[in-house]
């Protein structure tokens, strides 16, 4: 028996895949390469290029592999650019799911990990996010990803249980857990800033003004080998037919400043600069963090890393890259 991860050659789904078979779970990919790598997906590990917007070939895949569970990764990811692109993230966010979830049933999947998002929760007004917490997404993106969670839920009920399922949600996925694979995001910050640093340039710190120990917003930051090995338990725990929640928050509890970043990024790549200060960007909060106490509990989740680790593994795979 198979698992199969949607968006299995992109950033996060690529750690997800070695993750899986790390814990003796035989992964297939299905991946369109519109922001993943071919080069991501270890070999041996098998690969469907191809959109989950094609209900055959995923219906295909998911009988050709006999697959018992589907980690759905992929999906149009960048928050801030779903504002101006709201029907194209509405199609990747959306309809995909309900197409993945369409296939399932047909190919008697019962199976369902959802790669969510804390944007559910837009711009909270309280110290530390927990799952019972309105939901108001302040994007297009948030929105998908909220809705996607009721169609799975919606579904499940149709199903009288047939469908096991749960949604994790995460903020800033960094770092790397193998040189191979690295974040090519080009709205992240730990990228941007590599690219920066790479280039000769000065990063940016957009605003020095929050309302925040040193003026600086601040992020749950999670390393990304942490994310996948989250994935796992909870993909073992539906196969065994254990109790899981409907969510899950992936949060680092503290939190890390922009200013802790830059000041790790010179640490560690060794690269003295001092950042320059831009403009807040409109409607950035001040602070963002979330708790991941029923994580802890049910998915073995803990931070292992501390953000000198999380910017050592992501730089040393992206100048790895460099060097190919």
């Amino acid at each position: 028996m198979t698992w199969l991860v949607t968006g299995g050659a992109g950033y996060i789904g690529a750690h997800i895949v070695r993750a899986l078979s790390s814990a003796g779970l035989a992964p297939v990919v299905i991946d369109d390469l519109s922001s993943g790598h071919e080069a991501f997906v270890p070999s041996g590990v098998p690969f469907v290029e191809g959109t989950i917007l094609d209900r055959a070939l995923v219906e295909r895949t998911l009988r050709d592999h006999d697959v018992e569970g589907v980690i759905h990764v992929a999906g149009y990811k960048y928050a801030g650019v779903s504002v101006q692109r709201p029907l194209h993230t509405y199609q990747q966010n959306v309809e995909a799911t309900r197409i993945v979830l369409e296939a399932m049933q047909a190919a008697d999947v019962a199976n369902l990990v959802f790669s969510s998002s804390a944007a559910v929760y837009g711009t909270p007004d309280v110290p530390l996010v927990t799952e019972d917490l309105p939901k108001r997404p302040a994007s297009p993106y948030g929105e998908s990803k909220l809705i996607g969670e009721w169609l799975i839920r919606d579904q499940a009920i149709a199903l009288d249980g047939a469908l096991r399922h749960t949604s994790l949600r995460y903020f800033n996925v960094v770092g790397s857990g193998d040189p191979v694979v690295y974040d090519t995001s080009p709205h992240n910050l730990f990228p941007i800033v590599f690219e920066k640093l790479l280039a000769g340039q000065t990063p940016r710190i957009n605003g020095d003004d929050y309302d925040t120990p040193d003026g600086t917003n601040v992020r749950d930051y999670v390393h990304v080998a942490d994310i996948a090995a989250a994935h796992v338990v909870a993909a073992q725990r539906l196969a065994a037919g254990e109790p899981v929640e409907a969510a899950y928050n992936l949060g680092s509890q503290n939190g890390l400043s922009v200013r802790q970043i830059m000041d790790a990024m010179a640490r560690v790549t060794g690269i003295d600069f001092t950042p320059e200060i831009g403009p807040r960007r409109p409607g950035d909060p001040d602070r963002i963090v979330a708790t991941g106490d029923l994580a802890a509990r049910d998915l073995d989740w803990k931070n292992r890393y501390t953000v000198d680790e999380m910017v050592r593994t992501g730089w040393e795979a992206r100048r790895a890259a460099s060097l190919v």
